[in-house]
């Protein structure tokens, strides 16, 4: 029963981190991102104690907030810089490469178990490509903060050390506030 809430939360990821690259309404990304964080607490609970997983999702519920105290008073739309189709392509192609190096690094990481891979493969692999094809700073964030989220997924089964956790929870609130800074620089320098 474990095992099929953890698939469940690694499907989650999979749609989140798609529909992430594909939002186009600030508001739901960022309602996207907090349910990201809340199915990466539950892959989080499989390897790390409910404190330590519980301040994950909190770092990243909070991340959101940052950034969405920032976009406040702005219209709902961001400006997109290429097609939706164009993008659900290449999500795919990241979608198939991360299947291909989960079969690769399952043998590597056995016991860590496949959903926790997918899920950290897919959000290296669709924040990466979100940082490749943007220079907004409110896309760059979000890019940044999945790519780091994958990450932090993919060392859990390896490390549980709360000064690391600590650390990259620090990076995390860091990367939000830069993001909120930049942006909310570039909104003043639009409106003058």
């Amino acid at each position: 029963m474990l095992e099929f809430f953890r698939w469940v939360a690694a499907l989650v990821i999979v749609v989140t981190s798609i529909a992430l690259l594909l939002g186009r309404d600030w508001r739901w990304s960022l309602g996207i991102l907090a349910a990201q964080y809340l199915a990466v607490f539950f892959l989080f609970l499989s390897n790390w104690p409910l404190t330590m997983a519980a301040a994950k999702l909190v770092t990243g519920w909070m991340a959101a907030a940052i950034l969405g105290m920032t976009l406040t008073n702005q219209p709902a739309e961001l400006p997109d810089q290429s097609s939706r189709v164009f993008k659900l392509f290449l999500a795919a192609v990241v979608a198939g490469a991360a299947i291909q190096m989960l079969l690769l690094i399952n043998s590597w990481m056995s016991e860590a178990g496949s959903p926790l891979l997918l899920a950290s493969l897919m959000l290296i692999g669709q924040g990466l490509l979100q940082l490749g094809m943007t220079t907004n700073p409110f896309r760059v964030t979000l890019g940044l903060l999945t790519t780091l989220l994958g990450f932090d997924l993919l060392s859990s089964p390896l490390d549980n050390s709360i000064l690391v956790a600590a650390l990259l929870t620090a990076v995390s609130l860091g990367l939000a506030l830069t993001g909120s800074y930049l942006l909310s620089l570039r909104l003043k320098t639009e409106t003058e």
